[in-house]
């Protein structure tokens, strides 16, 4: 949720925006206060971003975003939030879709992100370096390297063929970096920001029952959030509040119990404790969870599931695990000390299949529903504990 507080002066206005659990403030005179109202071409543009370039406050905000960046530990995807936010500020979307997505542009590239902007169809394409596996945005290849598209959501359907859109040459000696859509730190949120809610599940005939801290801004986070790698998607973790409201609770119920009870008391909790639906009847399009979504939302499909058995799994226990992808599927595989039921054999180290989804058969530690039998799978994510 975002406050914003705006104190006129002669020389500027002040703005303090709540970013999460801190404040971001920054300044903005004329000179930064710019409407972009002229043809959209890259003559235009070039000159709109050189008039934001010579502000004498442009240094001034680049040199706060990057500081909030550094003392937040912001990942590349949260700072991207901060500055939609700085953007939104300076030229609301609403009024001025164009100012908006320039001025994002400026702000992403000063502060050293290789970022482009295509124009063409009277519409303007917003991309940034990536390396990344992405797989349901469109993306364009320049010299070799490929561009993301960070505004595909703001066009959708309204979104030309790639060669409508040609990117504005415009030489930045300081957009080198790569930006990547790693998120391997939540922020914290403001503590009146979460709410309760109540989860149950019923193991070995007994009822457990889980009062768990939830915030909406984490679906906020995610909302325009891509289909990423499996790698990239399975290591987002859960917010410091919700954490503490599960995990503990979680390791006190599993006291005495195995590692293959407690796997399989956690395999039945991701199974039983949502409601099962998927992605394209729930939201129209592929949309994976993370593990604060899944607990947040009623309903949740398998990969949300797999992502979420595999973050409690790797908390508790710290097991080598690795993710089963079919071609209408994905399940869990884990390691244990020795193999349960049918085991798989992946580099060298066998794997017992932990269903974490509701299948028609109530399915044990090693076995597989039988529809998947005869089907090819694919090892799209392997995770080996680190040695200490």
């Amino acid at each position: 949720m975002i406050n914003l507080c705006a104190f006129t002066s002669a020389k500027a206005q002040l703005y303090s925006i709540d970013f999460y659990e801190g404040t971001f403030n920054f300044g903005a005179d004329n000179s930064l206060q710019q409407n972009f109202n002229k043809d959209l071409n890259a003559s235009n543009v070039k000159q709109f971003y050189q008039q934001l370039d010579k502000s004498s406050k442009a240094a001034a905000l680049i040199s706060s975003l990057k500081t909030y960046q550094t003392e937040h530990q912001l990942n590349d995807w949260l700072y991207y939030q901060l500055v939609r936010k700085v953007a939104e500020q300076l030229s609301p979307k609403a009024k001025n879709y164009h100012s908006y997505t320039l001025y994002k542009w400026f702000l992403m590239t000063k502060s050293g992100y290789d970022a482009r902007v295509a124009i063409g169809d009277n519409q303007i394409i917003f991309y940034v370096k990536c390396e990344e596996d992405i797989s349901d945005i469109p993306y364009f290849v320049l010299e070799g390297k490929k561009y993301i598209c960070l505004n595909y959501h703001d066009y959708q359907k309204l979104f030309k063929q790639a060669d409508t859109y040609l990117p504005v040459d415009l030489a930045i000696a300081e957009a080198r970096n790569t930006f990547s859509y790693k998120v391997t730190k939540m922020p914290d949120f403001k503590p009146e920001s979460y709410q309760e809610k109540q989860i149950a599940f019923n193991y070995k005939h007994k009822s457990y029952h889980f009062n768990v801290k939830v915030t909406d801004e984490v679906s906020q986070i995610f909302a325009n959030y891509p289909v990423v790698d499996f790698e990239t998607y399975f290591n987002i973790p859960l917010s410091k509040a919700t954490y503490q409201s599960l995990i503990p609770i979680f390791k006190d119920n599993l006291k005495g119990m195995t590692a293959k009870k407690g796997v399989d008391y956690l395999m039945q909790f991701t199974r039983y404790a949502f409601l099962y639906e998927d992605d394209e009847r729930l939201m129209g399009k592929e949309k994976r969870f993370s593990p604060e979504l899944t607990l947040l939302n009623e309903q949740s499909d398998c990969d949300d599931r797999a992502a979420l058995f595999f973050y409690l799994v790797k908390e508790i226990y710290d097991l080598p695990m690795i993710a089963l992808l079919y071609p209408t599927h994905i399940t869990m595989a884990v390691a244990f000390d020795k193999p349960v039921g049918d085991g798989i054999l992946y580099n060298g180290k066998v794997y017992s299949v932990c269903e974490p989804t509701p299948q028609k058969k109530r399915l044990k530690i090693g076995e597989l529903a039988e529809h998947l039998k005869q089907q090819k799978y694919e090892v799209v994510y392997a995770y080996q504990p680190i040695k200490k």
